[in-house]
């Protein structure tokens, strides 16, 4: 068998991106632990597959870095569009028309902008509306203070988002071994009051350097918390992999979309 992929990384969100490969389904979470793997394969946090999808762009299958099966990622589904509209052009020359693309957490519109850096694309994503959850198993091991502002939601995949004063001393690995079904984020005040700052462990990765979901939930959540102010309806999140807009209550209240980079890096034929 011969596999065709490219790897994209939205601010250091890194996936591995194919279309229609001859694997059976049930393969498809070995294959992702496989070529994931950063000592003993490629390299990624996710695999990403493209599928047809009758009135889509394409469908979107996401496979995290431990082989589970994941709903939705805002940088991977960046990553996804670039793939799908570099498939449909060139690298130097993509095809930038909008997508809908379908994905396990529903249909996603992706449009694009020019981006000033080589293999780069700026693209936002209609992230749907954000829900209410119920806290994941095992919270209370976490031992949050009552006072501290804590936020459980969905952007199609689970998120925890806690409220912090530093998000640096923060033991992360540590936090996001104890619950591990969900997406845990924790955002304290950015340098600006339109700013937040964020760091993640990432269900089925780890600590990644960006999460898209994640940035969008955390947004959504200070802005309700007055931890910072949105100006002109966005506000910017710093992770340690860079910076993602959210765009908060657009096009009706409790919606988001999400605007930030994907970055082509190669391709690869295994």
């Amino acid at each position: 068998m011969t596999l065709h992929l490219t790897k994209h990384h939205g601010l250091g969100n890194d996936f591995l991106v194919t279309f229609h490969p001859d694997v059976a389904e049930a393969d498809l979470a070995e294959l992702a632990r496989t070529l994931c793997d950063r000592r003993r394969g490629i390299g990624a946090d996710g695999l990403l597959i493209g599928e047809s999808a009758p009135g889509h762009a394409a469908r979107m299958v996401l496979y995290n870095a431990d082989g589970s099966r994941a709903e939705m990622s805002g940088n991977g589904i960046r990553c996804f569009a670039q793939a799908l509209a570099m498939r449909r052009g060139t690298v130097e020359q993509p095809d930038l028309a909008e997508q809908v693309i379908l994905t396990d957490a529903g249909d996603r519109l992706v449009t694009f902008e020019p981006a000033e850096s080589p293999g780069s694309v700026l693209a936002s994503v209609d992230m749907g509306e954000v829900g209410q959850l119920a806290a994941p198993a095992a919270w209370e091991s976490l031992g949050c203070h009552d006072d501290r502002p804590v936020a459980h939601l969905s952007l199609g995949n689970p998120h925890s988002v806690v409220g912090v004063d530093d998000v640096d001393p923060v033991d992360l690995v540590a936090l996001g071994t104890k619950v591990p079904t969900v997406n845990l984020e924790i955002v304290a005040p950015g340098r600006s009051q339109h700013e937040v700052r964020m760091r993640v462990h990432e269900r089925g990765v780890g600590v990644t350097e960006a999460c898209g979901t994640g940035a969008a939930a955390a947004a959504f959540a200070a802005a309700r918390w007055g931890l910072a102010t949105p100006r002109d309806g966005k506000l910017t999140v710093i992770m340690d992999g860079g910076r993602a807009t959210v765009t908060l209550d657009r096009p009706a209240a409790g919606r988001v979309t999400l605007t930030g980079p994907a970055t082509y890096i190669a391709s690869i034929t295994i």
